[in-house]
């Protein structure tokens, strides 16, 4: 009994066929999302040779992020929602099968993939909020700390079986391997919402607007200006991937610090997923915290660890450590980083859902979005400046404790946050 009380809560995907589908459908879909990042990063960096380059893939991605993760969270506000998010992932899906046709035709123009980079990314910033929003209307409020911990562990799934998978690929057949197989695997997606109930605004809440556009992004705004708890669900996470984003320097530190090439590379990536999917195994318990904000707080904390141990380790490679320590001490680190962002995530999601009111929420996912695929985005770009300066390894450590001290200052700052009571939710 004690087992099973801290195992996933399975009761959203028992009790819900809607739920069940685009779980399943985006599950899918994120395996092949992951691969195409982990491919796109290796290409620039097989083009180029340099690690700032495969920065400004971060640039390309965060301006259409930023502009379409907004407007599309006005959207899902005010028009149907499955259809907001069944026109987005199509489009996603178009952008993945170009992919996939540059890589076969021999591509060596870095500008065609920053491009596909940002229509993937402006795609990704309409789909991502409304399919967020979606689901404090097919589940029951109680239900949502466990429906997270599920999306979490589904994306972490993802997250490491996509890089290997995208290591393995490419080793083998190359980039378009690897992109076509993104393609096949987005249709999944498709599925999940093609299936879904229509589910248009429910305009009788009061306050609500009836017009998607700059206005309604300026009313989700103000909204978070009376809303300290849902505005510190964003502010912690920008300190941690703003200032710890080590994405950037996988390439580098898999192709020449560590050595072992794509292979090497689709390890780092999957290691922190695989951290997430253990946390997310042993999540039974998440929905009995009261305490969510302190629980993110801890967690980011661990995040900023996990990356500084990351650059000990790449330090070390080749000086106090051998190549192969080295990359075990790597693996750990991103492991211990990414249990601790995925219990961060499961605690800021649900703060989000349960306490906001439903004419707000696609435009707090809009929000939500921007921070938590744009802040690594911008992340990877200082990132990779930084690298280019000092160094992957000093970049990581600085990084890390960098983010310690930031959610320091916020603790000291916003003592209420720490206080949030999730028996009573409270924007």
């Amino acid at each position: 009994m004690l087992l099973r009380s801290h195992l996933p809560d399975l009761t959203p995907l028992r009790e819900s066929a809607a739920y069940r589908r685009l779980y399943a459908g985006f599950t899918l879909s994120n395996i092949g999302s992951q691969m195409a990042i982990v491919a796109i990063g290796l290409q620039v960096y097989d083009i180029t040779g340099s690690t700032a380059a495969v920065g400004v893939v971060g640039f390309f991605a965060l301006v259409p992020l930023v502009v379409m993760g907004l407007y599309g969270g006005s959207l899902s506000d005010h028009h149907d929602r499955r259809s907001v998010a069944l026109l987005a992932n199509l489009v996603a899906w178009l952008t993945s099968i170009a992919c996939a046709v540059q890589a076969w035709m021999g591509n060596t123009n870095v500008l065609v993939l920053y491009l596909l980079v940002a229509v993937w990314s402006g795609a990704f910033g309409v789909s991502s909020p409304a399919r967020s929003s979606i689901y404090p209307r097919i589940l029951p409020r109680q239900q949502l700390p466990a429906a997270n911990a599920l999306g979490v562990f589904a994306m972490s799934a993802a997250m490491m079986l996509g890089p290997l998978l995208a290591g393995l690929l490419i080793d083998w057949g190359g980039y378009g391997v690897a992109y076509t197989v993104d393609a096949v695997v987005t249709t999944a997606a498709l599925w999940g919402l093609w299936r879904l109930q229509p589910l248009p605004p429910e305009r009788h809440e009061e306050g609500g607007a009836t017009r998607a556009g700059f206005g309604s992004v300026v009313d989700g705004f103000r909204f978070l200006r009376t809303a300290p708890n849902v505005r510190m669900t964003f502010v912690a996470d920008i300190a941690a991937m703003l200032l710890a984003q080590p994405r950037v320097i996988f390439p580098a530190a898999g192709a020449v610090i560590l050595g072992g090439g794509a292979r090497t590379v689709g390890y780092l990536y999957a290691a922190g997923a695989v951290g997430a999917v253990l946390a997310t195994l042993a999540s039974g318990r998440l929905g009995h915290v009261r305490h969510q904000g302190l629980a993110i707080m801890v967690s980011i904390v661990g995040w900023g660890l996990g990356i500084a141990g990351l650059g000990v380790a790449l330090l070390g490679a080749g000086n106090w450590l051998t190549r192969e320590q080295a990359l075990w001490g790597a693996l750990a680190a991103m492991a211990f980083a990414g249990g601790s962002d995925a219990v961060s995530a499961v605690f800021r999601t649900t703060i989000l859902q349960s306490a906001a009111p439903d004419r707000m929420r696609g435009r707090l996912q809009g929000v939500f979005i921007v921070v938590v695929a744009g802040g690594p985005r911008v992340g990877e770009l200082l990132g990779g400046v930084v690298a280019d300066r000092i160094g992957e390894g000093w970049m990581a450590v600085v990084g890390g404790l960098a983010c310690l001290v930031a959610i320091g200052v916020l603790s000291f700052r916003h003592p209420h946050f720490l206080r949030y009571d999730a028996r009573h939710p409270t924007p």
